[in-house]
């Protein structure tokens, strides 16, 4: 009898099938869906008609996904929706509404310079797994999601500010608005990174958890050339306590420059965090102090401001990999099939640093500089995922750091989880 997780992939007729990815990929007590376009699952096409239409296939898609592995709309812990016009994102808003009239998950809304097919819309989902995926074994049961709002960060008709589930807070990502006045602070990029993280500071406070708690950020900025000045204000937040410095903890961290961001917003940043208590009904032994363990290898380029991968309970957590050399930090190529590869390897490498597989990882995220390159990064994907089991995203991006024409990041499920505090 084995009492390992296991990486539980599934797909159903009632939503787009690809070859190279799972639609649904759970692992411990969360499914990972890959990001769905408006494609009818009849036809294999884009269905016709404009936002209002592409939403809502969308959102057809993910609730015939989650319907199928025996869920329901209101077990999606987050929503992630990628359009190419900020403009648009009303329309979006109106469909959103009817599938989450009273529950609301954690929400990210960002535009993108390009979508694969041409899409004006693509949406991911984030889902619970009350019984988990361990075999052979005794479930916990059906546990508990926890969401919570407070007014000392900006609150938002569509959005909960944090859910909890099992061993994570996942938090809306935050844009840089003042929760008394509920406008952005200040033209200046330093002032509205300042603002996002204090946002963010304040909803882990509402809860009981220190900023040292946060697994990992993804960084959404309009202008590349902000980065210099937000690494600044981030290197002041993190670490945030005398433990953390003491052994350098920095979380995990993706940076995507994206084309425009909810009103107007020059940065917003998005936060997993760790959940030690867990949510009930898990037992106090199974879930209590677990430690959040970082890891580097210098067999991939290491960041000050980033740890590689960082593991907390069933799950690590992997930065986003450029193709470049460790040491030099230069590109190694300018052909996207070397560029892809490098990528991957960084992400193989520091998997196996962690006595993990590639076999183990649960979701591939992409962002591509030229989605007509997406033929070439596939034939290389494919030799890295031959079984095509990982569910994926895949958005376009205008620029990428260091001129880079392809950025992947990694969800890797961690079988053994992380010991608790002895």
């Amino acid at each position: 009898m084995t009492i390992d997780n296991v990486v539980l992939a599934r797909d159903t007729e009632n939503a787009p099938k690809n070859s190279l990815h799972s639609q649904t990929v759970a692992f411990s007590h969360y499914n990972n869906l890959s990001a769905q376009l408006p494609i009818d699952p009849t036809t294999g096409k884009l269905v016709v008609g404009g936002m209002k239409e592409q939403a809502e296939q969308c959102f057809k898609n993910i609730k015939a996904i989650v319907n199928s592995i025996d869920h329901t709309m209101n077990d999606i812990i987050r929503i992630t929706v990628f359009v190419k016009d900020i403009q648009e994102v009303e329309s979006v808003d109106e469909v959103y509404q009817t599938y989450f009239s009273t529950y609301l998950p954690a929400r990210t809304t960002v535009a993108v310079a390009d979508l694969p097919m041409d899409a004006l819309v693509q949406v991911e989902a984030l889902v619970s797994n009350g019984v988990g995926t361990i075999p052979n074994a005794p479930q916990t049961g059906d546990l508990i999601k926890l969401t919570n709002n407070t007014i000392e960060a900006p609150s938002n008709a569509l959005s909960t500010q944090t859910v909890a589930f099992s061993h994570y807070n996942n938090i809306t990502a935050q844009l840089p608005i003042h929760p008394t006045y509920g406008r952005i602070v200040a033209d200046g990029v330093k002032e509205q990174t300042v603002q996002c993280l204090k946002n963010i500071k304040a909803i882990l406070t509402s809860i009981d958890v220190p900023l040292d708690d946060i697994v990992k950020t993804t960084i959404f900025l309009t202008d590349l050339a902000d980065l210099e000045v937000v690494d600044e204000v981030y290197a002041a937040f993190f670490p945030d306590s005398g433990i953390a410095r003491t052994v350098g903890y920095v979380p995990a961290r993706t940076v995507a420059v994206v084309e425009a961001l909810p009103m107007n917003a020059r940065i917003q940043i998005e936060a997993v965090v760790s959940h030690g208590d867990g949510t009930p009904p898990q037992a106090i032994e199974d879930r209590h102090g677990l430690i959040v363990e970082a890891n580097n290898t210098d067999k991939a380029p290491i960041c000050p401001l980033a740890t590689q991968t960082v593991a907390f309970s069933h799950y690590n957590n992997i930065s986003a990999q450029l193709p470049v050399h460790p040491e030099t930090k230069e590109l190694v190529s300018t052909d996207i099939k070397e560029q892809t590869a490098q990528c991957l390897t960084y992400i193989k490498e520091i998997i196996e640093s962690v006595d993990h597989v590639m076999e183990d990882v649960v979701k591939v995220n992409l962002y591509v500089k030229d989605l007509a390159d997406m033929a070439a990064v596939d034939e290389v994907y494919a030799s890295f995922f031959p079984t095509g089991t990982p569910a994926r995203r895949v958005v376009g991006v205008s620029v990428l750091p260091l001129g880079a024409s392809i950025q992947i990041e990694a969800i890797v499920g961690n079988a053994e989880g992380t010991p608790p505090i002895i």
